[in-house]
């Protein structure tokens, strides 16, 4: 399955490992943090993506993804936080999409909250069609 859970994230997007083949696609997609009560991710928009995102990335022949969680509520609302402010994520669940672009990794695009619940620009974005948002 090429969904990464213990993925390390780099300091910046532009360290980020990718092959230095051409077509080479990367996914990180950013989650609420599971509350420690319920086991289950804090924010509902994520809940919902969830089984979207383990879906379609489990597909066979599908790039890597990277879940990647920015901290419980308190956290994310700090406006210091990591993922705002070096990865630009505003919004969770957010899943970005990094590719090789000029010899350096560049983020290509995003999908944001209920942009990743419809199934069929999800499928496109992951497969190749970039989704701007």
């Amino acid at each position: 399955m090429p969904v990464l859970t213990d993925f390390t994230l780099p300091t910046s997007p532009l360290t980020l490992a990718l092959p230095a083949t051409p077509n080479a696609v990367f996914f990180i997609s950013f989650h609420a943090s599971p509350d420690p009560t319920t086991g289950k991710p804090w924010c509902p928009d994520v809940v919902a993506a969830l089984p979207h995102l383990n879906e379609v990335f489990s597909a066979a022949h599908k790039p890597q993804v990277a879940f990647v969680d920015v901290g419980l509520r308190p956290e994310w609302k700090d406006l210091s936080n990591v993922y705002r402010t070096k990865w630009n994520v505003s919004f969770v669940p957010t899943l970005a999409r990094y590719e090789r672009v000029d010899g350096e990794v560049k983020e290509v695009g995003r999908l944001v909250e209920g942009e990743i619940l419809d199934r069929a620009r999800l499928n496109k974005f992951v497969g190749g069609e970039l989704a701007k948002i």
